[in-house]
């Protein structure tokens, strides 16, 4: 393809890309993000290759290896289209009937469809629930593009928002329209990204920065990564726009090493735009000059913090900055310095080419847009979600989520990743907003959405995070350092049944100070977890400390298995299976755990079958005696 010098060259080359492709021509879309490589999406693109040759038909049909579709529970995702025929859990050997039947016959292949709650057959990818009640706007396109093809993604009208930038708006004007959008930064801190830029715009020195922060460290959350895997052009685009309205010639993705996909998707995509003239001197004849290059961290959960980045992009152990001199002043290198997440800059083309009224007409007041979620957990649907801001939890939870599996009852859910809240089941009704989630004491985040059910312990849980926080603490402040070391070791003693009522006043008081005094967003949201069990979960706290009892049977040190004598039946099944040989009985023989050498991993109970019912779990309450070993089983049934 010949270097685009305008922005008519840019329109010339999506007409050629179009006029060469049959819109009713059948196209096999195959979801090749990282979720569906682990369950062999290469084996089942390889075998659509083959069977599509063998019959003739590659002339006839097109292949495309797309980004993450995001309903990743269901890999590997096929879509066909025209007609949008969507079959999930694709293996290799589901390919023959598929193309003889769907591609030669235009039939479907039932037993691949989605099947709803009650009983009835989806054929349609648009008409599945999961699917149905998410407004993807901007992580739509994943499902149309080849990420190495940037002519996909020109095709679908890419890059025409930068043309419109460089060519006919002032930086001044898309400053205006990007504030009148009230686009707020969708990496955690909700920031209005237009005053950012402004404030690195008008700040003073040279050179300007603009960054992607692709360190996305969120235990589940992967919306960063997805995007950048599936559509990166996406984000090239926003950030040169960007760089345009600050005065920045060069930027740079931060990623996490973890990704490797998205980088080597996204080099793919710098080379094919640099190839283009999409990126380096004198773009599309407009005089900017910008180009990017890829920075990969070492994957410190802090470095997502914007000042522990710079640190790391300057090449340093990622430490956070005091904030008193804001990046946008004194950024990396002591420059002016705009970050923004992967999400952010996917955004913005759509605003410039849709105007900021149009983005203003979705969402509520104080939040705009739509936002991607990491939908995981206790939840039927798992998997990456868009809906528009201001959505309520039970909408997300249960139409987009499908509920809670095996009839289990709701109890709370987790937003906003390790530092986030955990929202009781009487805030369900609460729209899903910055201020709102805020409001109640947790926060939107990256974006993670934890679903837990009546099994979880909302002390194990806060627990959990805080030793996940701890390890990933920088230790430069002793507020965050000490602080949430000190708050997970009383956790640690409440869940171990050691716990005492002036315990949960200390935690609260540590709490507050890690909250008010850390030295960056880290330590200043780690509380979130341990402030927001208290305050809607404080009765868990309570049994475990007064009762010495965990209400969901989850922490170890509070729970018993025992195996009631009445309902054994000697099938010796949880004998076989117990790892430590703490269960003795035999055939016809009662079976006994012995709790000195039980490790409580609950295998027992797993396996025994449930019309015996033989094995109990106890919390608080004194395991029985045992009857004696040898005890025949017709003995105590007599």
């Amino acid at each position: 393809m010949p270097t685009l010098r305008s922005a008519a060259d840019l329109e010339k080359l999506r007409k050629d890309i179009l006029a060469k492709r049959d819109p009713n021509r059948p196209c096999v879309t195959i979801c090749s993000g990282t979720g569906c490589h682990a369950y062999g999406c290469d084996k089942v693109s390889d075998a659509f290759e083959k069977e599509i040759q063998k019959q003739g038909l590659k002339d006839k049909v097109d292949i495309r290896r797309t980004g993450c579709h995001g309903f990743c529970e269901r890999g590997t995702l096929v879509v066909i289209f025209p007609q949008e025929t969507c079959y999930l859990k694709v293996k290799p050997e589901d390919v023959p009937e598929i193309v003889s039947k769907t591609l030669m016959e235009g039939k479907v292949v039932e037993r691949l469809l989605y099947t709803d709650a009650d009983g009835r057959k989806i054929v349609h990818e648009g008409d599945i629930p999961f699917y149905k009640h998410q407004s993807r706007i901007v992580f739509g396109n994943n499902r149309l593009i080849d990420p190495k093809r940037i002519e996909d993604y020109i095709a679908l009208g890419g890059y025409s928002a930068a043309a419109k930038t460089l060519l006919k708006m002032k930086p001044e004007q898309v400053l205006a329209e990007v504030k009148k959008a009230n686009l707020r930064g969708r990496g955690g801190g909700g920031f209005p990204a237009g005053r950012k830029w402004e404030a690195t715009r008008n700040a003073p020195g040279s050179p300007k920065y603009v960054v992607v922060n692709a360190d996305e460290g969120d235990p589940g959350a992967y919306m960063d990564r997805s995007l950048l895997e599936g559509n990166p052009h996406s984000v090239l685009e926003g950030l040169l726009i960007g760089a345009y309205a600050i005065g920045s010639h060069e930027g740079y993705v931060y990623v996490r090493q973890e990704y490797p996909l998205a980088v080597e998707n996204l080099s793919i995509a710098l080379e094919q735009a640099r190839a283009l003239g999409l990126l380096g001197k004198d773009i599309l004849g407009s005089g900017f000059d910008f180009d990017v290059k890829v920075h990969r961290g070492a994957g410190a959960f802090v470095s997502g913090e914007e000042t522990a980045l710079l640190t790391a992009l300057e090449g340093r152990v990622g430490e956070s900055r005091p904030k008193y001199v804001f990046p946008a002043v004194r950024g990396l290198w002591g420059k002016p310095t705009n970050i923004n997440n992967v999400e952010t800059w996917a955004t913005v083309p759509l605003i410039i080419n849709r105007g900021a009224d149009w983005f203003t007409g979705i969402g509520t007041a104080g939040s705009k847009g739509t936002k991607i979620f990491s939908l995981v957990g206790k939840v039927n649907n798992t998997g990456l979600v868009e809906v528009p801001m201001g959505m309520k939890l039970r909408q997300v939870v249960f139409d987009v989520g499908g509920g809670i599996p095996k009839g289990k009852r709701f109890k709370a859910v987790q937003t906003g990743g390790p530092s986030g809240g955990v929202l009781p089941e009487s805030l369900l009704d609460l729209p899903v907003d910055f201020d709102e989630l805020t409001g109640v004491g947790s926060m939107m985040g990256s974006g993670g959405m934890i679903v837990m059910d009546e099994d979880n312990c909302m002390v194990d849980i806060a627990r959990y995070f805080l030793n996940f926080l701890a390890g990933e603490s920088c230790g430069k402040c002793v507020p965050c350092r000490e602080g949430i070391y000190q708050m997970l070791k009383i956790l640690n003693r409440i869940c171990d049944g050691k716990g005492s009522e002036s315990d949960l006043e200390l935690l609260q008081e540590i709490a507050e100070v890690v909250r008010d005094s850390s030295l960056c967003a880290l330590g200043g949201t780690a509380p979130n977890p341990v402030l927001s069990t208290l305050r809607y979960f404080r009765d868990e706290y309570e049994a475990h400390i007064k009762e010495k009892r965990c209400p969901s049977g989850v922490c170890k040190a509070l729970i018993s298995y025992y195996i009631d004598p009445v309902k054994c039946q000697a099938c010796m099944i949880c004998l076989k299976n117990c790892p430590v040989e703490a269960i003795s009985g035999g055939k016809n023989l009662v079976h006994v755990i012995d709790q000195e050498k039980c490790t409580k991993c609950g295998g027992c109970l797993e396996v025994c079958p449930p019309k015996f019912g033989a094995v109990v779990k106890l919390s608080g309450v004194k395991v029985p005696e045992p009857v004696p070993r040898g005890t025949e089983v017709s003995r105590v049934h007599a």
